[in-house]
């Protein structure tokens, strides 16, 4: 028999997003859908509220008014971080947070042994961590460190720096991964290298990135979503919402001007 196809339902959504800090509404009334599988991006000039709205999606902040919701049936507004991560929603940082005496190989044996209950008492046995070697190092030659797991970490690049940081979001086998502005502070050798890497990592799996630089957003995005004065000024494939006079006029105008 016919009948309307079913309409699939987001793998994230807000719906009616707020947050307010004293008064001031960085994010105000956001909706947003993520289609599973796909590739979205958040940009907009600055304080156009993308990493508050990030934060809200990631349990970082709690919303003023609004949900979250995971696969159209779980709410994420109001929960702490750890248990959104354990919920299959992960996430990496602006600002990369790293031991740097520690190898990235023990960086993604921590990681990867956090979820068993094993966590922090590593230090008991370094055989407790033995059974993460192998998916560790697979892990480290999926992100392009192969050849730098036994350095510490404080000795990578900045651009390595981050490579780690994928990791260990990627030890969490996250259904949606969440990057914070992943090119933010690369020279173009580590940029075009991080476009590759999230070619390759986003397979399987659901991507929402925050990012300055189009070029980077023109190469990965399935769609944009451009923001501005905490709403969501428009939304589309990067192709259309590029020749958008309010979009040239809010922020990408001058971006591809530089070009």
């Amino acid at each position: 028999m016919g009948g309307a196809p079913a309409l699939s339902v987001p793998v994230l959504a807000a719906r009616g997003l707020i947050r307010e800090f004293r008064g001031f509404r960085a994010v105000d009334g956001v909706d947003l859908d993520v289609a599973e599988g796909s590739v979205h991006a958040l940009v907009g000039p600055n304080g156009a509220g993308k990493t508050t709205l990030f934060n809200l999606l990631t349990g970082f902040l709690k919303p003023t008014a609004g949900s979250v919701l995971l696969q159209g049936r779980r709410e994420l507004a109001g929960r702490s971080p750890e248990t959104i991560t354990r919920l299959g929603v992960a996430r990496s940082f602006q600002i990369t947070s790293l031991f740097a005496e520690l190898t990235p190989r023990q960086h993604v044996e921590l990681a990867l042994a956090g979820p068993t209950g094993l966590g922090w008492r590593f230090w008991r046995s370094d055989r407790a961590l033995a059974r993460f070697a192998a998916p560790a190092a697979a892990l480290l030659a999926r992100v392009g460190l192969e050849a730098h797991g036994d350095v510490p970490a404080g000795s990578l690049s900045y651009g390595r720096k981050r490579a780690l940081e994928l990791a260990l979001a990627l030890a969490l086998d996250p259904k949606v991964l969440l990057l914070d502005e992943p090119t933010a502070g690369m020279g173009v050798e580590d940029v075009d290298r991080t476009i590759e890497l999230i070619h390759t990592i986003r397979a399987g799996r659901t991507v929402v990135m925050v990012e300055h630089n189009m070029n980077v957003v023109a190469s990965l995005a399935d769609r944009v979503t451009v923001l501005q004065h905490g709403k969501v000024l428009v939304e589309g494939p990067y192709a259309e919402i590029r020749h958008d006079p309010r979009v040239i006029t809010a922020y990408l105008g001058d971006a591809d001007a530089a070009r």
